[in-house]
């Protein structure tokens, strides 16, 4: 289960509109207890993709030095998201390809209907895809 806010929810929902025909992509940063999430911050990240439209691609420097800052600040990273702009909110082949971090959550915000995107989240181990819960506060 992973914890956001509703203000969260749609800074997350305004970037991937904004992205376009692009994936958008981001950091969820906060504080894991067991399988329960609860972020703290929404950190939007650049796809610097070779296909932007099919997959998202984090820009590596971008990501470590991102990742840095949270240690500092004593947060982690909780969770990654990204948009779908014409798919449904469900991994991909090569979204399950990227899960390197099987301990986060992989939350996915379909834009196939624009005016309600739709959000779900993951768990993506050894290529095993298992959905779990949002709690929007």
């Amino acid at each position: 289960m992973i914890t956001i806010t509703a203000e969260q929810k749609k800074k997350m929902e305004e970037q991937a509109l904004k992205g376009g025909s692009g994936e958008s992509c981001g950091i969820l940063a906060g504080k894991k207890k067991g399988k329960c999430s609860l972020v703290s911050l929404v950190i939007p990240m650049t796809n610097v993709s070779d296909d932007p439209e099919h997959c998202y691609m984090m820009d590596p420097k971008e990501q470590l030095k991102t990742l840095k800052k949270l240690r500092e600040k004593g947060l982690e990273m909780v969770g990654i998201y990204h948009s779908h702009p014409f798919s449904e909110a469900m991994p991909s082949k090569k979204d399950v390809e990227l899960a390197f971090y099987s301990d986060v959550s992989y939350v996915i915000i379909s834009l196939s209907d624009k005016r309600t995107p739709e959000m779900r989240a993951f768990r993506i181990t050894d290529g095993k895809i298992t959905e779990e819960g949002i709690n929007i506060e």
